[in-house]
């Protein structure tokens, strides 16, 4: 596939108001979050298991915070490569609404 102005906009995650928005991590950021994401995708599995055993409450309730943590532990991974290249690059380019996009964002994560 050729690369044109076209492709490496879809590549941003601003794109203008037509097309569809998209990241731009790293291999290793990607690889980092679905290392990450593959674990707590594992922790849920373990807690339906430690359910269906009917294990005691508290060690449930304990993996669950483990797995809560996990997710916002991505979470701020996340939130911190979509301030430093997506919340920039939209401000620099006069899209000051980014900043309400990003107020409501962080105050979801933040529930």
């Amino acid at each position: 596939m050729e690369h044109t102005k076209e492709t490496n906009a879809h590549e941003s995650c601003h794109t203008g108001s037509q097309a569809v928005r998209r990241s731009h991590h790293s291999s290793e950021m990607k690889g980092n979050l679905v290392s990450r994401l593959n674990r707590i995708e594992g922790q849920i599995r373990g807690i339906k298991g430690l359910i269906e055993k009917d294990t005691y409450c508290d060690d449930v309730l304990n993996q669950i915070a483990a797995v809560q943590s996990a997710l916002g532990s991505v979470g701020k991974l996340l939130l911190e490569g979509h301030m430093r290249s997506c919340i920039v690059e939209r401000i620099q380019a006069g899209e000051n609404e980014v900043i309400d996009e990003l107020l409501v964002t962080v105050n979801k994560l933040m529930k």
